[in-house]
């Protein structure tokens, strides 16, 4: 059978890619630097915590409900939507400047990025054949990955410029010049034909192992970035380690799951990995890392930036892929947006995990916990059986290579 993915016209992915930073690179960039701040907006750790949960929160609530709309009305306009209300909100604060502000533009930018990031989602899986899916899907986790990466850095850099306004009117700019990029790049896909769902059909499919298996693996890759972003610098600190050297161990985390991912698709689409010993792979990497993070000093912190980056950057890719080829076309942004979430779940539950079982029996035991539950995750990747195939716009699965 023929593909039904369109030729997308040059270019018309980059708008894309810089979606997937714009998200990364807002969350990141204003997270990592509000902390710094000290006076009206940020008075207490209670308020700092309230503000980091904002935009977090925001997306387990309305990523699958933006997901399902991307569906209904098309992916384009919701992400040029989303894309626009997060210039508006950015901007809010920028021209404001008001502690209360802060609050109402954090959650608005965390609502936006529920609209415009499963929509990005989906259309990187709608312009692409299946055929090249992986290739395409570990570009744009390249470049979230980039955001993520530069967030922390450059957010700083612009707050010690122009305080948090500054780096709010910076995030208004990279939204609004997105947003116009996209309008004129980005093709919106032919319409597909709509079938009616039920919420038995929906559940049914979201209980699917073809759906579970990648998005569990998701949710732990982002478990144990979370945790490793998170807590090896509390490791290097508690082992005499300078705040540079945990910082650089951070940031070759960071750069191993963004180098790993565009290699990790082109390898899927070529055939010299399939999606279950990629993703069982990636997991026992992952497992290996956090395992690492018990030794002592520099070397277990390095070993442990190293495996750790380089599981979650092959998981990411295969992932993704693989739920876009196994998803009938009519029904991506629904898939993405509960794909998300599941990161979304995994993002927030590692840190508690291993934070609960380190306060009981120290940190060391939170990062073996968390490995095991990893380990323990490879019989999912492996219980996928076959690579799933292409699904047409109806739903109907097309012949399918051995995964």
């Amino acid at each position: 059978m023929t593909e039904t993915a369109p030729t997308p016209r040059r270019g018309a992915m980059w708008p894309l890619y810089a979606a997937g930073f714009t998200t990364a690179f807002g969350a990141h960039g204003i997270a990592a630097n509000l902390g710094a701040l000290s006076g009206d907006a940020v008075t207490s750790l209670l308020v700092l915590g309230g503000l980091l949960a904002l935009y977090d929160g925001a997306e387990v609530v309305l990523k699958p409900i933006f997901g399902t709309l991307a569906d209904r009305i098309g992916a384009r306009p919701v992400l040029l939507g989303g894309l626009v209300a997060f210039a508006a909100a950015s901007a809010a604060y920028a021209v404001v400047d008001d502690p209360a502000w802060l609050w109402a533009a954090r959650l608005g930018q965390g609502a936006a990025a529920s609209a415009f990031s499963p929509s990005a989602s989906a259309l990187v899986a709608r312009l692409n054949p299946a055929a090249k899916q992986g290739r395409a899907f570990g570009s744009y986790g390249f470049y979230k990955s980039i955001g993520y990466t530069l967030g922390p850095l450059l957010g700083g850099v612009l707050v010690w410029a122009g305080g948090l306004r500054l780096l709010f009117a910076v995030l208004a700019l990279l939204g609004a010049a997105v947003a116009v990029w996209a309008l004129f790049t980005v093709p919106a896909p032919a319409p597909l034909p709509k079938t009616r769902q039920t919420l038995l059909d929906l559940a049914r499919r979201l209980t699917d192992p073809v759906f579970l298996g990648p998005t569990a693996a998701l949710a732990a890759a982002t478990a144990a970035l979370s945790v490793g972003v998170g807590f090896l610098p509390v490791s290097g600190a508690v082992a005499g380690l300078s705040a540079v050297a945990t910082g650089a161990a951070v940031s070759v985390l960071a750069a191993c799951a963004a180098l790993v991912q565009p290699a990790a698709g082109r390898a899927l689409d070529a055939g010299r990995l399939t999606v279950r010993a990629g993703l069982g792979a990636g997991l026992l990497l992952t497992a290996a890392g956090l395992g690492c993070a018990t030794i002592p000093g520099l070397a277990g912190v390095l070993a442990a930036a190293v495996l750790i980056g380089a599981g979650t950057g092959l998981i990411t890719p295969l992932g993704f892929a693989a739920l876009a080829t196994a998803t009938p076309q009519a029904r991506l942004g629904q898939t993405m947006g509960a794909a998300e979430l599941g990161r979304e779940l995994g993002d927030a539950g590692g840190p508690l995990l291993v934070a609960g079982i380190a306060t009981l029996a120290g940190l060391a035991s939170g990062y073996a916990a968390l490995a095991v539950l990893l380990a323990a995750g490879t019989a999912l990747a492996f219980a996928l059986g076959r690579r799933p195939a292409p699904a047409s716009p109806d739903g109907t699965e097309k012949s399918g290579a051995e995964s």
